[in-house]
């Protein structure tokens, strides 16, 4: 029913848009509709994307790679939303996911419903350099998942994104920056959330999460907030640097991955709890198109094994263990870009997950930017130490 109602509004908009015939100064990558109120009481920015995806993988038998396996998708078709409401200072994000991986995941937590929405966030600058966040939108956690997936080098994000991010929530957080003299910035960014991920509508399970993040740029910001994009596409003509940490904690979380993962159901059907914490070390730097991004994660619980009343353990066990990611490239002038990322998992033994290590290389054609790009890359992965799997991507993003 709500995909209905979605659908009759976007047929209506672009009816209106066609009836109307009129010519925008906007332009492509800025936003298929820019509009003002006449009285300056509020603003809508409406961008639609799609992510087109290919690959092909080899997987390892144990004595050779054997057939490969080929995979076409749409990876993601996203409609977002942004502007302001009443005054410039109440801000707004609207994103809504279409694809399959972006609405999979009913449960009994969100009333078995398609998870639709991406981003639902007000975001108040209510004194100074102080704003408070409310609503449901990405945790302030490792730069890499907060980085948007339109944003990426590589076709996607890194084994240490995959395994140990804490993604989006619902909840309350606050964010300040500060000016220590010169280019000399920091900002300081904290959240309380719900602590079960995104699209949770049936109350509350377990206890709440809490997220704190400080970020230092001792070179002054980045070029159009380029410490959260991929790649050095406005050619920082000084260098520039963020050092960032992230602590989370989460309360009596009741999923194998803090706020992801699955749920640690008890024969009752009560949830499993146990207190996750997770810990974040990253930096990024630019300078003249050459980029580094480099990331360090870990995540430890008080109890990992999820036992029942009298000890027996239920088969669900928290994903506890750290990793490391390194990401360089470096952007020719004819907006080519060549990329190499490393990365490591190190689980620890009663995670019952093996070690992984995967080396991709990758290339990207920036038409616009990141708003109209096609990408390739090529990984390798071991297992344990043993070859495992070989993987080819190509894809392409077109964001209005």
């Amino acid at each position: 029913m709500k995909l209905r109602y979605l659908f009759v509004l976007l047929a209506c908009i672009t009816v209106h848009a066609i009836s109307a015939q009129e010519i925008s100064d906007t332009k492509f990558g800025k936003g298929l509709i820019n509009f003002v109120a006449k009285d300056s009481s509020f603003s809508v920015q409406f961008a639609p994307r799609i992510q087109g995806r290919y690959s092909a993988e080899w997987n390892h038998d144990g004595t050779s790679y054997g057939k490969p396996e080929y995979n076409f998708s749409i990876r993601r078709a996203r409609l977002k939303f942004a502007g302001f409401a009443y005054s410039p200072k109440l801000n707004y994000k609207i994103e809504l996911g279409l694809s399959n991986r972006d609405i999979s995941g009913a449960n009994q937590f969100n009333r078995n419903t398609p998870r639709i929405i991406l981003d639902a966030v007000i975001m108040w600058n209510f004194y100074e350099n102080f704003e408070v966040w409310a609503g449901q939108t990405k945790l302030p956690g490792n730069v890499e998942r907060v980085v948007s997936s339109a944003n990426l080098q590589l076709i996607d994000r890194s084994l240490l994104n995959s395994n140990f991010n804490i993604d989006r929530d619902v909840g309350v957080q606050v964010r300040h920056e500060t000016n220590w003299g010169g280019n000399f910035w920091t900002r300081e960014k904290t959240a309380v959330s719900q602590g079960e991920g995104r699209n949770i509508s049936e109350g509350n399970e377990g206890g709440l999460q809490y997220t704190g993040r400080l970020e230092f740029l001792p070179f002054g910001k980045f070029t159009s907030g380029g410490d959260y994009q991929q790649g050095d596409l406005k050619r920082e003509q000084s260098p520039k640097l963020m050092v960032g940490v992230t602590y989370d904690y989460n309360n009596n979380a009741v999923k194998t991955r803090s706020n992801l993962g699955s749920y640690m159901f008890l024969e009752d059907g009560s949830l499993y709890e146990t207190d996750i914490t997770t810990l974040f070390a990253d930096v990024m730097f630019k300078y003249k198109g050459f980029a580094l991004m480099a990331e360090y994660a870990s995540r430890d619980a008080d109890t990992p094994i999820a036992v029942e009343a009298d000890g027996t353990a239920t088969g669900d066990i928290v994903r506890i263990g750290n990793a490391f990611n390194i990401q360089t490239s470096y952007l020719f002038k004819n907006n080519y870009e060549i990329t190499g990322r490393y990365t490591t998992t190190d689980f620890k033994s009663v995670a019952g997950k093996a070690p992984e290590d995967q080396y991709t290389l990758g290339v990207s054609k920036y038409i616009v930017g990141h708003k109209l790009k096609v990408q390739g890359d090529i990984s390798y992965t071991t297992l344990n130490g043993n070859e495992d799997n070989i993987m080819i991507r190509t894809g392409f993003e077109l964001h209005f």
